[in-house]
């Protein structure tokens, strides 16, 4: 069980979260202090007060309904995402950007492709220079191959030679 859970921390995504859920927390803290240090001051000298928790308030039977601080929350969290975005998200596109510009050198082929070409190459040049003939001395592409001696034989030679596989 403590071998699982380990494996489960150990995975990127999980260490990734862990990491972004922190610097997150951390990120909001300096955003709100911000907020509270910069912006809530500015909007107590136009309206009146730090925050619009008070604004559009009134009592049904002696509750305190208090539309303002919905509108305090969603400002909090427009100026939050709001410098997520422009101070983590936007650079870190462009970082990305830069880097897929800088790495674009194209990839050099697998292996067995690069064997493939390779093999496709020396033969096209062996045939190029009259090299590729048949062991016995006959037509390329028979490779001396004897005579089917069954009608089962026989009859897939002349099948495969109608579909093209062998070479009339």
């Amino acid at each position: 069980m403590l071998q699982g859970f380990k494996e489960f921390i150990s995975r990127g995504n999980a260490l990734d979260l862990a990491v972004g859920v922190v610097i997150g927390a951390a990120f909001t803290a300096v955003v709100n202090s911000i907020v509270n240090g910069v912006l809530n001051p500015l909007i107590a000298g136009l309206v009146g007060k730090p925050n619009f928790d008070d604004v559009l308030a009134f009592t049904i039977n002696g509750a305190v309904v208090q539309p303002g601080a919905v509108v305090t929350t969603l400002v909090n969290f427009l100026l939050v995402s709001a410098a997520v975005y422009f101070f983590v998200v936007v650079p870190m596109n462009q970082l990305a950007a830069r880097r897929k510009v800088q790495g674009a050198e194209p990839e050099a082929p697998a292996d067995d492709v690069r064997l493939l070409t390779e093999i496709r190459d020396l033969l096209a040049a062996e045939r190029g220079a009259g090299g590729l003939e048949a062991p016995d001395g006959g037509e390329p592409g028979t490779l001396g191959a004897p005579e089917p001696s069954t009608p089962g034989a026989r009859h897939r030679e002349e099948r495969g030679s109608r579909l093209g596989w062998v070479r009339d």
